[in-house]
């Protein structure tokens, strides 16, 4: 045997069979792969039963309760009477409740559409600031993110307070000695102006830092070609970032419509929903209706038709955000 034959039977590869490793090696690959696959879904799987656990068998007590008719001498007697759908009948054929709804929706449009417009104004302005302007108002930004809901709504209550409140000071030096004294939470447009102002505060930093990160990722080539182009400002800003931030804008905009909708703490404790109950969104009814009026299978009701109600609201911006996934992928 020549020494070229000798040289290509060492280097041929051995052929598959008992002693043949790539049949080996394909089967490996895919057991391995198989497994790789999986794995994601065993790291969620802990947090997936813990959500479970804790929010499905609330919404599943609570689920049960709107069925009932429960009141105090229901929970003295310790007696459970089943009513079918008449609790949730009862609140659809109510009037109030949509009154309710209706101030519901259009409380959530007008603080999205400010927290939106303030919080991409601003998160704009961070991608201009020098570093040491942007540090300073980042953490700003940061600590009234982080400031608890309690707590900026105490301020806000003080801030606003008919005798002592310091906007009705500054007002007063300005001017306005009209309202030196004026009442904030005594009419319902007034009440609603405070707690907007107090939810667009809140709300506005979540929305600025998360524009501003998303700015980051634009390459800086496209703005030099647009300037190049003779863009202007707003030109480059529909051609360049709006494209590149739509899907920031629609999930901010879908995860606010939520937080605003159920927002509970700011309306309840700025005036308890008044005055004469003007002011009260959907969380705050069913609470005021299952609490206070201790009718709760209505409170529950009530609150199964507020989740429905938003995850209808929300429908829309969510199938844009998945369809925009799907086109991304």
């Amino acid at each position: 045997m020549s020494a070229q034959t000798e040289e290509a039977t060492a280097g041929a590869a051995p052929p598959a069979g008992k002693g043949g490793s790539p049949p080996a090696r394909r089967g490996g690959d895919r057991r391995t792969g198989n497994a790789g696959k999986s794995v994601p879904y065993l790291l969620i799987l802990p947090a997936a039963v813990f959500t479970v656990l804790l929010l499905g068998w609330i919404m599943v007590e609570n689920g049960l309760l709107s069925f009932q008719n429960l009141n105090r001498r229901q929970l003295i007697r310790r007696t459970t009477e089943w009513t079918g759908l008449s609790n949730y009948t009862d609140t659809l054929g109510n009037s109030e409740f949509w009154r309710v709804t209706l101030r519901s929706i259009v409380f959530t449009a007008a603080n999205v559409a400010l927290i939106m417009l303030i919080g991409c104004l601003i998160g704009l302005l961070l991608a201009r600031l020098g570093k040491k302007l942007r540090l300073l108002l980042s953490l700003g930004l940061v600590l009234t993110w982080a400031m608890p809901v309690v707590a900026a709504t105490t301020v806000f209550q003080w801030l606003f307070a008919q005798r002592f409140g310091v906007v009705n000071y500054v007002l007063d030096q300005l001017g306005w000695h009209s309202m030196a004294d004026y009442n904030w939470t005594g009419g319902q447009f007034s009440t609603f102006f405070v707690i907007t102002v107090l939810i667009v505060w809140q709300s506005v930093p979540f929305v600025a830092i998360n524009l501003y990160a998303a700015t980051t990722t634009i390459p800086k080539e496209l703005y030099e070609a647009a300037a190049l182009d003779g863009a202007g400002v707003w030109k480059r800003f529909t051609s360049v970032t709006f494209p590149f931030l739509k899907p920031f804008f629609l999930a901010t905009t879908f995860l606010e419509v939520i937080w605003i909708f159920k927002s509970f703490t700011q309306v309840f404790v700025i005036n308890e929903g008044g005055p004469d109950r003007l002011t009260e969104t959907l969380p705050v009814y069913a609470f005021v209706e299952g609490m206070n009026n201790q009718h709760f299978g209505m409170g529950s009701a009530i609150s199964i038709l507020t989740i429905l109600i938003l995850v209808t609201m929300s429908a829309y911006y969510l199938r844009l955000v998945l369809k925009q996934e799907e086109d991304e992928l």
